[in-house]
């Protein structure tokens, strides 16, 4: 009994422990961003990606880029969206760097921003800071994607 129990543990250690490392492979394709959340300077703003508007991030073997439009096809001037951006990325474990080159507001082009990733089935969930010193913006982003098959 304390065998299989010990044989057990070993399994979900292992199990726990494969989930925490993301691979390249795995963090491949297209994913729509469900769910954002800022924290700055002591205030938590929640975005809802599934109302309105649409974010996707799109990852290959070496960059990444990502879309955000509203779904009212910009006629109303209130919610009219438009964004985009992308770059290369590094990915050590479940360290993911994004190495900012293109993006619509041009001010965050050239800046690295790390976050810590977790992939569980279709879900990954991408948290870190993001800081721009030089705009005074620091503030901690969690944002949770969907696979799309």
């Amino acid at each position: 009994m304390k065998l299989l129990k010990a044989f057990s543990l070993f399994i979900i250690s292992l199990s726990t422990a494969c989930t925490e490392q993301a691979s390249k492979t795995e963090i491949q394709g297209t994913w729509q961003l469900q769910t954002g959340t800022l924290i700055e300077n002591g205030d938590t703003t929640l975005t809802d990606y599934t109302k309105g508007q649409s974010f996707i991030k799109i990852l290959n073997e070496t960059h990444f880029a990502f879309l955000l439009h509203d779904l009212q096809q910009g006629k109303d001037s209130t919610s009219a969206t438009y964004s985009a951006g992308g770059g290369t990325y590094d990915l050590d474990g479940n360290k993911y760097t994004e190495h900012l080159e293109y993006y619509s507001a041009r001010e965050w082009e050239g800046h690295d921003f790390n976050f810590e990733i977790e992939i569980n089935g279709d879900t990954l969930i991408q948290q870190g800071v993001e800081e721009l010193s030089d705009q005074n913006i620091k503030r901690y982003n969690i944002e949770k994607y969907l696979r799309v098959k």
